[in-house]
């Protein structure tokens, strides 16, 4: 079994030295080999191997609320994916978002990963890596996909990032929990949903 070594979180590259970024076919070519495993949580961003962060309860329920509410509302020949790889050959990445809206049936990827112009809607739920999220607009917006919500759950909001131009999404929209967001699917507003359907439950206060 192949292991990485990973530098301590204060280390940062010396001056002069420039770390080697992957092309996403030298990645996919990785994971076939076994090099890297579900284990190693690991995806490719912007030629960068970037680990995955561990969920905490109220992610993996915000996550799971999302996915089933967007589901809910999709018209016929769109599929929510959770956790799935998108290939963005152009930016040397291949993320895996917590939920991305698909065009067509789980069938059709089975012999690839569907990429920019299959994806309507990318959504990343948020607690402590809210900053990462927000970076990764540069990398969605960078290769079209319409619509990139952030479920900020620290703030008990909702980001959302639409109608990338020139390879950038303008300044995004923030939605407080009392409001409620439009489901834009291919252009068209299929759905409107309450931010508060997309957030777990407020903590209990108190002993």
């Amino acid at each position: 079994m192949t292991t990485l070594a990973h530098p301590p979180a204060t280390w940062t590259l010396p001056p002069g030295l420039v770390p080697y970024r992957l092309r996403v076919d030298q990645y996919e070519a990785m994971v076939d080999a076994g090099i890297f495993t579900k284990h190693d949580r690991l995806e490719l961003i912007e030629g960068l191997l970037v680990a995955k962060m561990t969920k905490k309860p109220d992610h993996s329920v915000g996550s799971e609320k999302c996915r089933r509410r967007i589901d809910r509302a999709l018209p016929p020949g769109w599929h929510t994916r959770q956790e799935q790889p998108i290939r963005i050959p152009e930016r040397e990445s291949e993320p895996e978002p917590d939920i991305a809206v698909a065009r067509g049936e789980v069938e059709d990827y089975e012999t690839r990963h569907p990429g920019p112009a299959d994806i309507a809607l990318v959504v990343e739920v948020a607690r402590l890596s809210v900053a990462a999220d927000r970076a990764m607009a540069r990398t969605y917006g960078g290769c079209g996909i319409p619509v990139y919500w952030i479920v900020n759950v620290a703030d008990r909001q909702l980001e959302v990032y639409a109608g990338p131009t020139e390879g950038a999404y303008p300044e995004p929209t923030i939605l407080p929990e009392s409001a409620t967001v439009e489901l834009i699917i291919a252009g068209e507003i299929v759905a409107r949903i309450p931010v508060a359907d997309l957030l777990p439950r407020k903590p209990h206060s108190g002993a």
